[in-house]
């Protein structure tokens, strides 16, 4: 058996652990120490654990000789991790007893901690569950990101619109599960200029000589291998001016100037996505990501060749991911560092690099592909900027080559695109210069094959690839749901969260009366836990017997909260004025974050918030309504919220949402999807079957086809008297009594703005699902079975599976059992 800490643990010794911690760490006296001060020394005890382990997996030779995955990304939704780490550990019931016998619950002790603030929706929660999975499975991995100050930003409603603040997640204490590496620290340059030079051997090279310097310090967070020893690290940057503070300066009274260098270097990790609506925030931005990539390529090739390994062997021994765009300099900062630093010809640094690469893809829309100024890269990274051209030049050799003479194939697939500002094309990079390139689910990677990327599809046939995403069963079932963890448990054994296509022996159960009855009573424990958060944070009281229908995600156009709240506005319209309209009871739940410079996002949690507290205290609906918009969504909400939901809204217009994950884990845990057919959805209703969804809206050809012909928004608002109802709602003062035409910008943006993504061509079709959710609803051993079924039916979906697609078809990794 392997030494674990499962088969290791010591109650004694991690008490006597904690308490030191509580004095020697917190200062505090057992007497004197509220719940966070125990928190805080049960995660500095635990930590341990990790620590060793995490030390003693990246020394182990067997990993060192191995194979590797470098995860870049500037997102890592990592959720709360005492938790889900001590269910990985296999600590959770031996902890629990040893917190109770020193006086303190650990629930409650959990609830002390706050979630990292490192990433802010889909693409950051799932590189966290990627590292979940490339541990369990223990195929050697490093993910990299930055050690945000603050993250994102804290969300909370003032009179209904969103107000922003500062997301201190670290607390003043820290976090106890990080641990800073003093000896990985790295330094990283920018602006300057390029100079050339003749070396001793007479040949001419180019190097970059930086006007201004930092530093990055590293800390680690540990990935736990599910029931194993193995750690890898989650490795964070965090952005320090690297030279002494100016004494001198601050002495004849300059303290601005003595500390100028390091406020610059504090704002690089300040902010998750720091607002770049105008020029300094585009500056930022992109030096958040170069200082990303500098860090984690140096590291990388530090790790290597204290391996053992010889450069130009790297390709051999390690893999970059590149999560989206956001990484996308680190392919001219390792062709510099192999050009300059290493002295490689271009051809054989080239060899090395296009090797070494792989770019995941996570959407269509135009608008979200990447593109920076040549000007402001030329500015900050002048050599890049050098690079990046040659690789333009070199590329565009091929394509004329492929295509001769057809410029407009030239003026597309150019890296450089040309104009009063000519910008690089960072998607456009990211495909000519990697080896592997993939979208994240079967609809999104055809359409990226097909209409994002198809003249490149056609030079490099092989590599536009599909990986469809998956979420981690630990925390999405077994962590966040244990009630039905428990439940599926005793019917299948105790390995599926291993091995999630177990859950397919469930299936059998799904007709079976008690086993129904037992599963629904899980669901009302969890809808009951939702509504106890939500009358103890919002004093809104839910009925639990109503429909809990759920829009978890961020807020965008594309993925149509408005259309949810067009639906909510019928239901008012005819639950005020039409005596003889009935439904079952719902509660619909919204959460989201709107990017502080998406006003129109912020113009929609408006209306949402505003329509929740008339509907909310409207005696005339006699409860058959209710509206929660859930301020300041995370993990550890969604938590709480995913295994209370009945719906599942995943109504995105189709071609529009690469994959989604949400619509994953509200399956998983026995929600029904009402959704289009756009991103996984597809493949969700190939798993569970039509009779298990409720699909509406008009497909992705359709879509085409619709906007080609001439899409006219006011044609469907003309014939539909139930949509006409529902937008002049927001004309007046329904909702804003006494301020008429406070929630009119919705209804422009979709009357006089266009409708870019079809919310009332879809509106009809929506309308008449949502009425067949109602009357499934009404027969609940009807819906238990779908529910059942659903659960059983996803197991595709793990993240394990995703990472062993990766493993197989594009990474090549043989996992190391330690």
């Amino acid at each position: 058996m392997k030494p674990t800490a499962q088969n290791t643990f010591n109650k004694a010794a991690f008490q006597q652990a904690v308490k030191k911690h509580l004095t020697t760490t917190y200062a505090n006296t057992e007497a004197q120490a509220d719940a966070r001060a125990w928190y805080l020394a049960m995660g500095r005890a635990l930590a341990e654990f990790t620590t060793v382990d995490l030390l003693e997996t990246e020394q182990d030779e067997k990993i060192t000789q191995s194979r590797s995955v470098n995860y870049l990304s500037l997102e890592f939704l990592i959720g709360r991790l005492t938790g889900n780490n001590l269910i990985s550990m296999g600590l959770y019931e031996q902890v629990t007893e040893a917190m109770e016998e020193l006086g303190h619950n650990l629930t409650d002790l959990l609830e002390e901690e706050r979630d990292p603030a490192l990433g802010n929706g889909g693409l950051g929660r799932l590189a966290a569950c990627f590292m979940d999975s490339l541990a369990a499975q223990e195929f050697p991995a490093v993910g990299y990101g930055l050690h945000y100050e603050y993250g994102l930003f804290r969300q909370s409603f003032e009179a209904g619109r969103q107000k922003e603040a500062p997301d201190a997640w670290r607390g003043v204490e820290g976090y106890p599960w990080e641990v800073q590496r003093p000896e990985l620290s790295q330094q990283v340059g920018f602006y300057g200029h390029v100079e050339s030079f003749t070396t001793e051997s007479g040949e001419e090279k180019r190097r970059w000589v930086p006007g201004m310097e930092v530093e990055g310090a590293a800390w680690d967070l540990p990935v736990v291998g599910y029931q194993s020893n193995t750690v890898y690290p989650l490795r964070l940057w965090e952005c320090r001016a690297p030279m002494p503070f100016n004494l001198g300066r601050f002495n004849d009274g300059d303290y601005v100037g003595a500390q100028y260098a390091n406020l610059e270097a504090g704002n690089v990790t300040k902010v998750l996505y720091p607002n770049d609506n105008h020029l300094q925030g585009k500056a930022l931005r992109l030096m958040q990501q170069y200082f990303h990539c500098a860090c984690s390529v140096a590291d990388i090739l530090k790790r290597h060749e204290k391996s053992g390994h010889h450069i130009a062997d790297l390709a051999k021994f390690e893999t970059i991911q590149l999560n989206d765009t956001h990484p996308t300099i680190a392919i001219p900062e390792l062709m510099r560092i192999l050009l300059d630093d290493y002295g490689f010809s271009w051809e054989d640094a080239w060899s090395i690099s296009s090797k070494t690469f792989a770019y995941t893809n996570h959407t269509l829309l135009p608008e979200a592909l990447e593109t920076w100024s040549e000007a402001l890269i030329s500015q900050m990274l002048p050599r890049h900027m050098e690079i990046i051209f040659e690789i333009n030049h070199r590329f565009l050799q091929e394509v004329e080559a492929k295509w001769p003479g057809d410029i407009e194939k030239m003026r597309k697939l150019s890296i450089i695109q040309e104009g009063e500002h000519r910008m690089v094309r960072m998607a456009n990079l990211c495909v000519a210069s990697t080896y592997a390139v993939n979208g994240v689910a079967a609809l999104h990677s055809a359409l990226v094959k097909r209409d994002l990327f198809p003249e490149f599809n056609e030079l490099y046939p092989n590599r536009l690839q599909n990986v469809t995403n998956g979420v981690t069963p630990r925390r999405w079932l077994k962590f966040c749901n244990p009630s039905l963890s428990s439940l599926i448990s005793e019917k299948i054994g105790h390995d599926w969260p291993a091995d999630l296509d177990k859950l397919r022996g469930i299936a059998k159960y799904a007709d079976d009366a008690k086993f129904q009855q037992d599963f629904m009573a899980v669901k009302k424990q969890n809808k009951q836990r939702l509504a106890d958060w939500v009358q103890d944070n919002l004093d809104i009281e839910l009925n639990t017997d109503a429909i809990f229908d759920v829009q978890i995600k961020r807020l965008h156009e594309y993925k149509r909260q408005h259309l949810n709240l067009l639906h909510i506005l019928a239901l008012y319209h005819r639950l005020v004025n039409d005596p003889t309209f009935d439904m079952h009871p719902r509660v619909f739940f919204f959460a989201a974050k709107a990017a502080p410079g998406y006003e129109l996002a912020k113009e929609i949690i408006f209306a949402i918030n505003k329509v929740a507290d008339k509907v909310n205290n409207d005696p005339r609906l006699n409860d058959k309504l209710k509206v929660v918009f859930l301020p300041d969504y995370r993990v550890s909400l969604a938590e709480i919220i995913i295994p209370a939901a009945d719906v599942s809204e995943q109504i995105s217009t189709a071609g529009k949402e690469a994959s989604g994950t949400g619509n994953m884990k509200l399956a998983l845990n026995g929600a029904l999807t009402v959704g289009t057919m756009d991103g996984a959805n597809v493949e969700i209703r190939e798993e569970v079957g039509d009779e298990n969804i409720f699909i509406f809206g008009l497909l992705v050809d359709e879509v085409e086809q619709l906007k080609a012909e001439g899409y006219h928004p006011r044609k469907y608002y003309e014939a539909d008297s139930l949509l006409k109802a529902a937008l002049d709602l927001l004309e007046g003062d329904e909702f804003t009594p006494g301020y008429p035409g406070q929630l009119i910008a919705t209804r422009k943006s979709l009357l006089d703005g266009g409708d870019p993504y079809l919310v009332l061509a879809d509106f009809a079709s929506y309308v008449e699902a949502q009425q067949r959710i109602d009357d499934a609803y009404r027969d609940q051993k009807g819906w238990a079975r779908m529910a059942i079924l659903n659960t059983a039916l996803v197991g595709k979906f793990s993240s394990d599976r995703s990472i062993r697609d990766y493993v197989n078809n594009i990474w090549k990794l043989e996992a190391v059992n330690r």
